[in-house]
């Protein structure tokens, strides 16, 4: 497996710095760039590069261009997984950058460790998407008007293609695979997110709430809260 590359975007000079040499010893290549307008140059120009890269690390908090407004351009650009760096306290930009599609995000200052983790958690299912996984690890799902291609990472319900992120994809194969049944949120946490769940962490509801805009078309509740409990898939 070749050595994972990402793009770090972030206006501090000196963590970045630090975080990039933190990144390279354990194997991760690491460019760094320090507004938002660069961001999204570089992302132009690595859908033509050899090197192409594997996730983005964008802070919030950027000169001329913030992170939120790189998230919302990103689409039209690249379908990069992202993680977010945001202000501890800044509840309502993560909530705004996992509605915009990021994957994931960790508070500033963060721990070099909690971030390689989260690197490699979400370049892993990135990698599966793009390559499939082995298809003699797959177990038959329940019946269900959804459908989920795991070679492919295709999402269909009745016959109609939805565009899911890496993450959501993710979600839905778990609730699918316990259809009918409470999924606790801790469970989700640790097998989809791969982090143990924390108070006060809406990452997975937002995750969820993206899901079900997306299935509502098709079911006025394909996945229901149940308070105190988890999450129920009843497509």
């Amino acid at each position: 497996m070749t050595m994972p590359n990402i793009l770090l975007g972030d206006d501090d000079e000196e963590l970045t710095q630090l975080l990039q040499e933190y990144l390279h010893n354990h194997g991760i290549r690491c460019d760094c760039v320090h507004d938002g307008e660069t961001v999204i140059e570089r992302l132009k120009v690595a859908m033509h590069d050899s090197v192409p890269y594997d996730l983005l690390v964008l802070d919030i908090m950027m000169p001329k261009i913030d992170g939120l407004s790189v998230l919302r351009q990103l689409p039209a650009i690249s379908d990069i997984p992202v993680i977010m760096l945001t202000a501890k306290g800044e509840e309502i930009d993560r909530i705004i950058g996992l509605e915009l599609g990021a994957d994931d995000y960790i508070t500033k200052p963060c721990n070099p460790r909690e971030l390689l983790a989260r690197i490699n958690a979400v370049i892993k299912r990135s990698r599966i998407t793009a390559l499939g996984a082995a298809s003699s690890e797959h177990m038959p799902l329940p019946e269900s008007r959804l459908h989920l291609d795991q070679n492919q990472r295709i999402c269909q319900i009745d016959g109609v293609e939805l565009q899911v992120t890496g993450t959501e994809f993710d979600l839905l194969l778990a609730l699918l695979k316990q259809k009918g049944e409470v999924v606790s949120k801790a469970w989700l946490s640790q097998n989809v997110l791969q982090r143990e769940l924390q108070p006060f962490d809406r990452s997975l509801d937002v995750h969820v709430s993206r899901l079900r805009k997306k299935l509502q078309p098709f079911h006025d509740e394909p996945i229901k809260a149940i308070r105190g409990k988890g999450y129920q898939l009843v497509l």
